[in-house]
């Protein structure tokens, strides 16, 4: 019989004191320490997105956001290394169809990155790959590595063939410390390097989205999954500065006072206006994620309109959550500049979220060409975006 588990969210929630207890190793480490990732494998959250052929649980997208969601409210850069598992096994991990058993051992983790395309050179039953990918996000706790190639045949691309993932194991892939940031130190995106190593055909993958399958979820657009994931963690480091500033208001005197932070006609505005922001855009995300979820489920088409209104939801939930932190920290004063409080943190964190490219702001603006009839002209609302 197989083992009942709780929810991805509550399996989330238990993790509360060892991710805190490992959150300053990380960012001091610029990785995600080796036993939070092992216990996140174990409680099957890498997985809650990924196909029941992949030992998934092919979760709901709201089920998906709020686990990473809850991770967030933790810690940012654990998140974002979950978030990225997630994307990983259930995006790429969907296509492993001639190599399902590199993913038997429940504890496999995925890292990719689709920032660089390497090099494939043909042979008579493989290719002989070589590559530096940047920002891979979780590098050091995966036993598996996808990086896009270009397949060429006598040193030369073969023509009309797109780039495809080839996925390759320790040792056989190493890790290049290049990861030296300000904020999500903790997520070890560091560069992957390949040199020459041979991978057999059946370790060539399609590209995120190419193959189609009868599942809602792989239904599901794939740029909208890429969305909303981030969201997750955007909307968990909000939710937790929010937090940590109430914290800090109910003891606080500032200087040259005689009355604590809460009891500020700033601060009240502060924390009231960073609430209705945060909330308000949480719940239009949320709205929007359910009906394209029944549409799916109810076998109807998800419309350029429909992308376009979501993505626009993605990307101004990101900006909610970053402007949500800058209403709180100017009202925390110089406390929010002090790294034993979790506000400085925070901050440095949700800025790396707001610039990544799938919910970047200027999304807003080509949302806002396809509600008024014109053609989108970013990659989140193009024909790439459809599948």
């Amino acid at each position: 019989m197989a083992e009942q588990r709780d929810d991805p969210v509550t399996r989330a929630r238990s993790l509360v004191p060892l991710i805190r207890a490992h959150a300053d190793e990380a960012e001091r480490k610029r990785q995600l320490g080796a036993e939070v990732a092992r216990e996140m494998a174990r409680l099957g959250l890498y997985r809650i997105a990924a196909p029941m052929r992949c030992g998934g649980e092919a979760v709901d997208p709201v089920t998906q956001l709020k686990t990473i969601e809850a991770v967030a409210c933790i810690d940012g850069s654990t998140a974002w290394n979950l978030m990225v598992g997630i994307e990983s096994m259930s995006l790429i991990g969907a296509n492993f169809e001639h190599c399902l058993s590199l993913l038997d051992d429940p504890l496999t983790v995925i890292c990719s990155s689709t920032a660089d395309i390497g090099t494939a050179d043909e042979t008579d039953d493989g290719y002989q790959v070589s590559g530096r990918w940047h920002f891979v996000s979780g590098c050091h706790n995966s036993q598996i590595f996808a990086g896009l190639v270009q397949r060429r045949r006598g040193g030369e691309p073969i023509p009309h063939l797109p780039a495809v993932y080839a996925v390759v194991t320790r040792p056989e892939f190493q890790i290049d410390d290049t990861w030296h940031v300000g904020g999500l130190c903790g997520s070890g995106s560091h560069d992957v390097v390949i040199d020459d190593v041979f991978v057999p055909n059946e370790r060539i993958l399609a590209r995120m989205g190419q193959l189609q399958h009868e599942s809602a979820l792989e239904r599901f657009p794939i740029a909208s999954r890429l969305a909303y994931n981030k969201v997750g963690v955007a909307l968990g480091l909000g939710r937790a500065a929010i937090d940590a500033f109430v914290a800090l208001a109910t003891g606080k005197i500032p200087r040259f006072t005689s009355t604590s932070l809460r009891e500020r006609p700033f601060a009240q505005r502060a924390v009231a206006q960073a609430e209705a922001r945060l909330r308000g855009a949480r719940a239009l995300v949320l709205e929007l994620l359910e009906t394209l979820w029944r549409m799916i489920n109810g076998g109807q088409p998800i419309s350029l309109h429909d992308r376009a209104l979501f993505q626009i939801a993605c990307s101004d939930a990101v900006s909610a959550a970053a402007e949500a932190v800058d209403m709180v920290c100017a009202a925390a004063g110089t406390s929010a500049n002090d790294k034993a409080n979790p506000l400085e943190r925070i901050a440095r964190d949700i800025r790396v979220v707001r610039q990544h490219v799938t919910v970047a702001p200027h999304h807003i603006e080509d949302g806002g060409r396809v509600l008024l009839g014109l053609p989108p002209q970013g990659i989140m609302l193009n024909d790439g975006g459809r599948r």
